[in-house]
């Protein structure tokens, strides 16, 4: 082989080796920007669904307050009429037990 033979096969090498050097760093950066643009979605997505619980969770803790008023309010409505039902058997309960012990 000439020397010009060897001299072009070397360039080549070596043109060959850089040439896989540079796809190597190429690479590596094709893959870190990859890992963060998915870190960069994977905040993002986590940033929306937190504050869709914060919305979801707002809105359970209203709905629950209104249950709530709903409830007390039935509950008092409801003692209410025990109240005044046992009330109006006041009367007739106290002449009962007046009855039993005075014998009459």
């Amino acid at each position: 082989m000439s020397l010009e033979a060897v001299q072009k096969v070397t360039e080549t090498e070596q043109k060959a080796r850089a040439r896989k050097a540079e796809a190597v760093e190429q690479s590596k950066k094709l893959i870190a920007d990859a890992e963060r643009q998915g870190r960069e979605r994977l905040s993002a997505a986590k940033a929306e669904a937190d504050a869709q619980v914060k919305v979801m969770l707002t809105k359970a803790e209203e709905s629950a307050a209104k249950h709530s008023e709903a409830v007390m309010e039935e509950t008092r409505r409801s003692c209410d009429s025990l109240r005044q039902a046992a009330e109006g058997k006041l009367e007739d309960a106290a002449a009962l037990i007046i009855r039993r012990v005075v014998g009459v």
